[in-house]
């Protein structure tokens, strides 16, 4: 019988005397000449960052190469070991969990269940006087045209908590070489992502303060606020007055949702021609063909979802 999974995915040590470890440095310029055949990196604000000494990033979050992005800026641009909180679930898989926690970076439980470890690990890598990045979003934003959604408020504790400054940062140019929510990368090395970083985001009003949850929604749209304004910036344009919210669109918080709105409308289609819905976990590929989920005899598949014949259709 194999053996279960370990629940418990284990914190990253600090090498406090070291802040860009050799760990850290060799796995930056493996992946260096990567991002840089990707897209260019280009970094406006830099010197209104301390030189040295503890402090927050906080962006936006638009495709899954942002991390990417923001990483290289942090240790080439920056000159500062780049930390991140990221989803447990990379931590589970095989050589990347270990080189993760052995560069530092922090698992942490999507929805903020039993998160007291990876904050008391972010708090110690605050205070070594190192550097973290964060996406306060929790996720890849949903709102359609790409725009920062409402913030979680677990970052704005740790800011608000370690007394740290934080600097919203704006950024944009991933999106052209991955979309959101896909996994096709068209490299463009001769395109521009580009980061804008803010002043200080201003949270004096929240220390010493009694941080019920309120306060802390407050201390996160303060924070969205000023990443957006610096989005603003990047794409010369106004963004939406009020804040995106995935629930009051019918979307979950987690997940694909683009997934999930084709997995939808294939069982809406499915349902109009009188046919069984998909079984749970099937796929619907975003150019329209269907995984059937495996079953335990065989694993079916369906050409590219069309709509029925005439001779197809159900009749009365």
């Amino acid at each position: 019988m194999a053996k279960p999974a370990n629940p418990y995915v284990y914190m990253p040590s600090l090498a406090k005397k070291n802040e860009r470890t050799w760990q850290i440095r060799i796995i930056a310029n493996l992946l260096r000449p990567f991002i840089r055949a990707l897209f260019r990196v280009e970094v406006i604000g830099a010197e209104k960052l301390p030189k040295t000494g503890a402090y927050i990033l906080a962006a936006n979050h638009v495709t899954n190469l942002d991390a990417l992005g923001l990483a290289y800026a942090m240790y080439f641009k920056l000159h500062r070991a780049p930390h991140f909180l990221a989803k447990e679930a990379l931590f589970r898989v095989p050589i990347v969990g270990p080189v993760f926690r052995a560069c530092g970076q922090i698992p942490v439980l999507r929805g903020g269940r039993n998160n007291v470890d990876p904050m008391a690990a972010a708090h110690e890598v605050i205070r070594a006087g190192q550097i973290i990045g964060i996406f306060p979003e929790g996720t890849l934003t949903r709102e359609p045209n790409g725009w920062p959604m409402r913030g979680k408020t677990g970052a704005m504790r740790l800011a608000i908590e370690s007394g740290v400054p934080i600097f919203a940062v704006g950024q944009w140019g991933t999106e052209a070489v991955m979309g959101t929510y896909e996994s096709k990368i068209t490299p463009k090395p001769w395109h521009k992502m580009t980061l804008v970083i803010g002043e200080q985001v201003d949270l004096s009003k929240f220390v010493d303060a009694k941080l019920g949850t309120a306060e802390m929604v407050e201390a996160s749209e303060t924070v969205m606020a000023a990443i957006t304004k610096q989005v603003e910036i990047l794409r010369g344009e106004k963004a939406p007055t009020k804040k995106f919210v995935p629930s009051e669109h019918g979307l979950t918080e987690h997940g694909n949702f683009k997934k999930a709105l084709r997995i939808q409308q294939e069982n809406e289609r499915r349902a109009a021609a009188g046919l069984e819905p998909l079984p749970v976990g099937s796929n619907v590929k975003a150019n329209g063909k269907v995984k059937i989920a495996k079953s335990k005899k065989r694993k079916a598949t369906e050409p590219k979802a069309t709509e029925p014949k005439a001779n197809d259709r159900v009749t009365h």
